[in-house]
């Protein structure tokens, strides 16, 4: 088996205002990937921070967009024509708010579902091939808006189990890895 590459993209919003809320998971996901590699993601290029870990017989880039949330497929397609890297080689973690808090479930080549973040890695690929690894952050309260749930900071209940949400996402992103794609959704999305 030869070499590979591949992109393991988190999303987020850039700034200390939007460090520990429900929209920045996948940059805490990715975060913790990193810590676990024993590095942390300090180099930039394209608006994008990244790192680069080896993992068996892969080179993968860790990688956080730096634009918005909905400008994050920009630097995400131009690090992935420089490093000259497939869609279907890119792993996508992100905010779901269709799924309860801290459930977790993998697809490919799904639309983008609302997610403006997804939205824009479409539009920039034209095409929607790429992995995701969706982290539920359920929906607000009755009366509660979406935008304001999203872009909050979590609830006492929700932080009390963060730092497992985060090792289970990290742990789904391994198995996609490891064991490929269709045995990582069998056993992650079978299991939650």
């Amino acid at each position: 088996m030869a070499d590979s590459k591949r992109i393991l993209a988190g999303l987020g919003n850039p700034g200390d205002q939007y460090s520990q809320t429900r929209h920045n998971i996948g940059f805490d996901v990715v975060d913790a990937l990193a810590n676990r590699a024993g590095c942390c993601v300090n180099k930039e290029k394209f608006n994008a921070a990244y790192t680069g870990i080896r993992m068996g017989l892969q080179d993968i880039l860790l990688v956080k967009p730096l634009l918005y949330m909905n400008r994050s497929g920009i630097p995400i397609q131009k690090l992935a024509a420089y490093f000259k890297i497939d869609l279907a080689d890119i792993i996508v973690v992100h905010d779901d708010i269709d799924l309860a808090f801290g459930k977790i479930k993998i697809v490919q080549g799904r639309g983008h579902g609302g997610h403006n973040g997804i939205r824009s890695i479409i539009d920039a690929f034209g095409q929607k091939e790429c992995v995701r690894v969706r982290v539920g952050i359920g929906r607000p309260g009755n009366e509660g808006s979406v935008t304001g749930h999203v872009l909050g900071k979590y609830a006492p209940d929700e932080q009390a189990c963060l730092n497992q949400v985060i090792d289970d996402a990290c742990d789904a992103c391994l198995s996609i890895l490891e064991k490929g794609v269709v045995k990582a959704m069998n056993l992650v999305n079978s299991s939650r």
